[in-house]
């Protein structure tokens, strides 16, 4: 794994920092050009910047009485504010309450600026990125010699070359992550190199396998880590479910609090584990050198099928599970502290390296003490009775081994909604992804993480050990796609040394391809159809989101302009929205259910606008019409109006026709429906009233042309 001299280029499309700015991308030079354009046909009187207000008075501050009020905003220039601690804070009680809950579950908001301080040094990043990796070898060289005993207990000698070949693709993938880091640093991994190389199809199809992976990882090992402790405590066992929904629930709030809370977290279980295993095989390669090394034989074992290259081939890829969350430093580039590409490079040369220690090491001492996979017991408790019958350590070895699959799923945690903020980046996936919370963590993409997990755990009740074959298919599609696109991203490059590299990127797509054809074709009845089924499903709902902003983006561009078009009559589907002040013409119009404080607030306000104004009035019955009317000519009649009666006593519904009908009658007006709106200090006191206003917006929202607004009258009762 040699290290490049030359700093990495800039990845190309989108921004290249992992940023809160995401949500909000600069404009193009083509759309400057347009606005350019489009804003020297603008027209405003000097009143529209006659502000009667001073937008930087004081900084502003909260209505808190003489002592208690404070400054909601700093002014940092012309035309510059910065929202302080209070402006955020909720003014509500049921807001306030929540507020202080979430204070307390995961700590007080972070600043933008924070950003960097949050960043992990390697010695954290390790064990929160490498839990999921070093965990697999719990379970992963016991899945090799399960399918090996299946040809009868001497085909258990293969384990050792078989076990090589898997340390050649473990070195093979490793270094062809360590190149993809330096080359795209700022983190998506295998969507971004697949993406870049092979095509957007490409890129979706290693995402949709990582997505998957990630979701039964954090489902499988909970559910594992909550069978260790209900092996130990069989009285827990009905427990299982909420056990496990409550160490999801914990992962959950630990990465909400943000990435270095949770890597302090999550860190000391991982070293702990790693220290017990690094011990174990110490101490019984100790014991097998004690005996020169002599296999002791394992116990007969009658053969149920043949040995033949199906089996090594099974054999394979059932060991290869070993190698799940090696992709994991490759998504989360961006959560090292600088220089980020070359600390992820080394944590990842760690990672593959204490893997293959950890895989050689416990492959030798199963094929030395000639242990055979059971149903009642891993292989990793009989290894660690044979090697410490006596005294505590066996116990220390269960209980690390227990923690560490009940945090590998924290990888998941780490990289899922990254990978989800990238993808959102080219709007595939909601762009609700890109939001940063408060504590400067992917918030909407751990809860989806951990909700969709809870739902296997619940579905499957907690008993997830048929997921596992599910796993090589969808990493080993991410692996596959990855090495093959790095491999045409050094054609492209064409820089020192990329016969050499690719040469690398195409020992590890060709071993990576083995493996997914062989638990493609093997695995499939045990449920490897479900992601044969569930990628192109994926696939197809990114692409329809993608669509959609398309279509959005097209719609809302700003090229599309016909500002010389003069104001008329014509459909509607003809004619190009209004983007100047002069082409807009107005029409309000004021649903008026009855005459007191609230209507005559919002008349004023109408009228005080010396636009043109409509008043409606929808009565159930002729004789309330002709009531109404008369109540309206002693107010003066210094409005319009307009009496509906609707005989079935609809009121929205007849209101939103008649006003979509004079839409239509005139497409060039704009028509804003200003709505008296009565607050209530109460949730409850709402039940008390007519929600006109937002069930007005509802169904008038399909109404193109039309603007709800409302007055409202605060009441304090």
């Amino acid at each position: 794994m040699g290290r490049s001299e030359h700093e990495p280029e800039p990845e190309k499309g989108g921004p290249s920092t992992f940023s809160p700015s995401a949500e909000l991308p600069p404009l193009s030079a083509h759309d400057l050009g347009d606005l350019r354009r489009l804003g020297e046909q603008w027209q405003v009187s000097a009143a529209v910047r006659a502000l009667p207000v001073d937008p930087q008075a004081d900084g502003f501050r909260s209505s808190g009485g003489a002592t208690g009020a404070a400054v909601l905003f700093r002014p940092d220039g012309a035309g510059q504010l910065t929202a302080t601690a209070a402006a955020e804070r909720r003014d509500t009680p049921e807001g306030r309450a929540a507020g202080r809950l979430r204070r307390l579950l995961l700590g007080r908001p972070l600043a933008s600026a924070s950003t960097l301080r949050e960043r992990m040094p390697k010695l954290i990043a390790l064990p929160v990125l490498a839990s999921d990796l070093l965990s697999s070898v719990a379970y992963g060289p016991e899945a090799m010699l399960a399918v090996l005993v299946l040809a009868g207990s001497g085909a258990l000698g293969l384990s050792l070359p078989i076990a090589a070949a898997l340390v050649l693709l473990m070195l093979a993938v490793g270094i062809s992550y360590r190149q993809t880091v330096h080359a795209y640093p700022h983190g998506a991994g295998s969507y971004l190199v697949a993406s870049d190389s092979l095509g957007p199809r490409a890129g979706l199809t290693a995402a949709a396998g990582l997505v998957l992976d990630y979701v039964l990882t954090v489902a499988v090992s909970v559910s594992a880590g909550v069978a260790a402790i209900t092996s130990a405590l069989p009285s827990l066992a009905p427990f299982s479910v909420p056990m496990a929904l409550g160490v999801i629930g914990l992962l959950l709030t630990g990465n909400l609090r943000g990435i270095r809370v949770a890597g302090n977290l999550f860190a000391a279980p991982t070293y702990l584990f790693l220290a017990a295993i690094v011990g174990l095989i110490a101490v019984g390669l100790a014991h097998a050198a004690a005996r020169g090394f002599s296999v002791v034989a394992p116990p007969p074992t009658a053969a149920a099928e043949g040995l033949g290259l199906l089996v090594v081939m099974r054999a394979f890829a059932s060991g290869a599970t070993s190698m799940t969350g090696i992709e994991a430093v490759s998504n989360a580039v961006p959560v090292f502290r600088p220089v980020e590409w070359r600390n992820a490079r080394t944590v990842l040369t760690w990672m593959v390296g204490i893997l293959i220690f950890l895989f050689t090491g416990l492959t030798l001492l199963f094929h030395f003490n000639g242990l055979v996979p059971r149903s009642d017991e891993t292989l990793l408790s009989q290894l660690a009775h044979v090697t410490f019958p006596h005294g505590p350590w066996y116990a220390i070895i269960q209980a690390t081994t227990a923690l560490v699959l009940l945090l590998a799923a924290n990888t998941a945690f780490n990289d899922l909604p990254r990978l989800l903020y990238f993808m959102a980046r080219d709007s595939y996936v909601p762009r609700r992804f890109l939001h940063i919370g408060d504590r400067l963590a992917l918030s909407n993409g751990l809860i989806l993480l951990a909700v969709a997990a809870a739902v296997i755990l619940v579905a499957f009740g907690g008993r997830t050990h048929s997921l596992i074959p599910l796993y090589a298919v969808g990493v080993f599609l991410a692996f596959t796609l990855s090495q093959t696109g790095m491999i045409n991203h050094w054609r492209r490059q064409r820089g020192p040394g990329w016969r050499r590299r690719a040469v690398t990127n195409g020992v590890g797509a060709a071993l990576s391809a083995v493996v997914l054809l062989t638990a493609a074709v093997t695995k499939f009845v045990e449920g490897a159809w479900v992601v044969v089924l569930a990628v192109p499903v994926l696939i197809y709902l990114c692409l329809r989101v993608r669509r959609h902003y398309d279509r959005v983006r097209h719609a809302l561009s700003l090229h599309p302009t016909t500002t010389g078009e003069p104001a008329g009559a014509g459909t509607i589907g003809e004619r190009t929205p209004a983007v100047v002040p002069q082409q807009v013409r107005h029409l309000f119009v004021v649903p008026v259910a009855r005459l007191n404080q609230a209507t005559m607030r919002t008349l004023a306000y109408v009228g005080s606008l010396g636009q043109p104004a409509l008043a409606l009035h929808i009565s159930p019955e002729e004789g309330e019409a002709d009531r109404f009317r008369a109540q309206w000519a002693t107010w003066g009649d210094h409005i319009p109006l307009e009496t509906i009666q609707s005989p079935h006593r609809v009121i929205i519904q007849p209101l939103a026709e008649y006003v979509s009908a004079l839409r239509l009658s005139r497409p060039d007006l704009t028509f804003t429906v200003v709505v008296p709106d009565v607050v209530v200090d109460h949730p409850w006191q709402r039940l008390l009233h007519y929600r006109t206003e937002q069930r007005l917006r509802r169904t008038l929202r399909r109404h193109p042309g039309i603007i709800v607004a409302n007055v409202p009258t605060h009441l304090c009762l």
